[in-house]
């Protein structure tokens, strides 16, 4: 199996395959260069697999040879060689996980300089100065990331920086930021190795990031951060005082038209809010990456409705309440009524909305401290890295001297809701003390931020809150598309054992056992729950050595498959197998008339033959769909005393109702497609754990 592919090349059917195979950065990165025509950086990228592999046994036989031929492409698509004295090829190395992990993990910029090829870039690049800003940046990044020296040799430090890449997978701050965001750690990286195009060469040359909108607020336009004469790296370390994009048309209007094109259309592609970041060399855009962006709470429920409201954006009325639904459940909230009489100490950045009071702390060490003790906690900053994310992960909200809109701490504090006010250039910060213009403040005293108006105050401010309107407008919608929000019917809201408790360990144990392996997303619905409260339950099982996590998926390990040993036993002994046995047999009458409704479905009778159904006949489909609400009913009569009297049965009345509602309101996928909890899904499962539970076996 090849562990390279060029950027251009097609890897897989389908965005998520390829990004399972090639990581999110290069799978996107194709579908720029291959699929909309956008200016990319030619390059290849190094598999997931391949840093599966590096870790778990060192650097793979033949990837010397694919390297060597893949840079010979990109050597002949630039005219340039990578280690050629004359006019040389400069090379990135990016990571890519195939889940977003914004500043996580490891990039390297301007491999292949040394003393020969430096004198031949400055020569062809006429500009001394820029070589040596390159130098002096390549060593930095070398020492910081590989921890020595680059080498002379260009291909010596390929290598080096490849594998540090791939060990950056399982650094300190990558396994934070996926405990915090309940990313499986046995995904890995891929690693993007692109020729280099610089925004470093003078005035008509810059690099930034965008936003297709805002992603704190939700508000249309671009918004985002540009620095001119720098690279990449700048914009998001927050070290360097940025500039709005709107200066991008003031002063490169050429190239800011193109930005505002790509944009557009990317956006349309994805039909969701974009995350690009871009290099301007010498007027010309290039795009170096893409993804669908983090926003916070309010700005996803604002952009669902804006989007679905726009008869030219590919998203419908369903899709939109689909997609924010489980912020829905309880939507976020907006500060009112405030105090006029209220000074603010500085204003920054508004960078993530919501209010948030707390006591300082001015290292992660102790916000994650003080956080533990039950208080909460603002992380003060001049700036934050991923360094930092143990820290961030539990602060209420967090307050940087430096940074702009699109600085580490903006994004990240808006991927986890979190209010931040970024930028706040009044802010110092010494030893255990926060001075603000004429006040000292020490560690440990309270202070409050408005992460929508940027400021920030003394002590806790009073006021009010409101929900945002959209989610009022969201309510309606799925009221009128008849769109469950919450609990699903004959769920929480018609008892059973389940009705008043969150989905708990056991639980989880319980569906794994029969589902085998599951998703947290599959699990997620199978609990009646949201993949934001299964993930912790997962992780938990994982941390006990109760289940093991394979390629995104989750089974039990020997030891919760003893533990649901112990459940059914329990579940048994308490329903009673006499009662359990009498369900089953009056279950098989509904299982028999159910296959046969899911035959129907999938075949259909053609001059006395079996065809598959192409579901070209609505009629037809209607009256299958029909007889599977019938048998719904039926079963769901069956069900009610169950539900009861048994822990583990009482999930199917709602998981059955909920995707047979589904089918019927046009979701086809939801009669027998595996890749959701659907009619068929559930009762699979639900026919296992009855035989179980009656201590048989489906052969008996």
């Amino acid at each position: 199996m090849t562990s390279t592919f060029a950027l251009d090349e097609p890897v897989a059917e389908t965005l998520d395959e390829t990004t399972s195979i090639v990581g999110g950065k290069a799978a996107n990165l194709g579908v720029m260069a291959r699929e909309l025509g956008l200016s990319v950086p030619p390059g290849f990228v190094i598999t997931t697999e391949t840093c599966r592999s590096f870790l778990a046994g060192g650097w793979p036989a033949s990837l010397d040879d694919e390297i060597r031929a893949r840079m010979g492409a990109v050597e002949t698509a630039v005219g340039r060689r990578f280690g050629d004295p004359a006019d040389p090829l400069l090379v990135s190395v990016r990571s890519g996980a195939p889940v977003s992990m914004p500043g996580m993990m490891d990039t390297i910029l301007n491999l292949g300089l040394n003393d020969a090829t430096g004198a031949g870039l400055a020569a062809a690049a006429g500009d001394a100065a820029f070589v040596a800003d390159c130098r002096s940046r390549l060593r930095t990044m070398f020492r910081d990331i590989v921890g020595t020296e680059p080498p002379d040799d260009p291909w010596r430090q390929l290598r080096l920086a490849i594998e540090a890449v791939f060990r950056s997978w399982n650094s300190d701050r990558a396994k934070a930021y996926r405990a915090r965001e309940g990313i499986p750690d046995d995904l890995g990286t891929a690693v993007t190795i692109q020729a280099m195009v610089f925004g470093n060469l003078g005035a008509d040359s810059a690099t930034g990031v965008v936003f297709t909108r805002n992603p704190a607020t939700g508000a249309p336009g671009l918004y985002g951060d540009v620095l001119f004469d720098a690279q990449g790296e700048d914009v998001v370390a927050g070290t360097q005082a940025t500039e709005p994009i709107g200066a991008l048309d003031e002063r490169l209007p050429a190239a800011a038209r193109a930005l505002r094109d790509a944009a557009d259309r990317l956006e349309r592609h994805y039909a969701d809010l974009c995350d690009i970041e871009f290099t301007i060399e010498r007027d010309r855009l290039w795009m170096l990456q893409v993804r669908v962006g983090k926003r916070s709470p309010q700005a996803a429920l604002r952009m669902a409705v804006d989007m679905a409201e726009d008869p030219a954006f590919p998203l419908s009325r369903p899709e939109a309440v689909e997609r924010v639904a489980s912020l829905l459940v309880d939507p976020p909230k907006i500060s009112t009524g405030r105090s006029g009489d209220l000074v603010p100490l500085t204003t920054g950045l508004g960078a993530s909305p919501g209010v948030a009071s707390g006591v300082i702390a001015t290292t992660p060490e102790a916000a994650a401290r003080v956080a533990e003790a039950g208080t909460a906690v603002i992380l003060v900053r001049a700036e934050t890295s991923p360094d930092d994310v143990h820290g961030m992960a539990r602060a209420t909200g967090i307050l940087t001297a430096r940074g702009g809109l699109a600085s580490h701490a903006a994004v990240v504090a808006r991927g986890w809701g979190i209010p931040a006010v970024v930028g706040a250039s009044a802010v110092e910060i010494a030893e255990g003390v926060v001075r603000i213009a004429d006040h000292a403040l020490r560690e440990g005293e309270t202070i409050s931020i408005d992460g929508s108006s940027g400021e920030v105050f003394a002590g806790t401010i009073p006021g009010q809150s409101e929900v945002v309107p959209q989610a009022r407008t969201l309510l309606f919608w799925a009221r009128e598309l008849g769109i469950q929000i919450g609990p699903a019917e004959g769920g929480p809201a018609d008892g059973g054992p389940d009705a008043s408790r969150p989905a708990t360990l056991d639980d989880a144990i319980r569906r794994l056992s029969t589902k085998g392996f599951a998703t947290v997303a599959s699990l997620a619905d199978a609990l009646l729950s949201t993949v934001e409260d299964t993930q912790p339950l997962l992780d938990q099982l994982l941390v006990d050595g109760l289940a093991a996590s394979v390629a995104g998926a989750y089974r039990l390990a020997d030891a919760g498959t003893s533990r649901a040993e112990e459940l059914l036993g329990s579940d048994r002994a308490a329903w009673g197998t006499e009662a359990a046995n009498a369900a089953l047999d009056a279950f098989l009458e509904l299982d028999r008339r159910m296959k046969d409704a899911v035959t129907a479905w999938q075949l259909r009778a053609t001059d006395g033959e079996p065809v598959v159904n192409d579901h070209a006949d609505a009629a037809y489909d209607a009256a299958v769909l029909e007889r599977l609400a019938a048998i719904g009913a039926d079963a769901d009569r069956w069900l009610e005393p169950i539900a009861n009297v048994s822990l583990r049965l009482a999930p199917y009345r709602p998981r059955l109702a909920r995707a047979l509602r589904r089918a019927r309101d046009g979701d086809h996928r939801f009669v027998a497609s595996p890749r959701v909890d659907s009619f068929h899904g559930a009762w699979f499962e639900l026919h296992e754990d009855l035989i179980h539970l009656a201590g048989r076996t489906r052969a008996s």
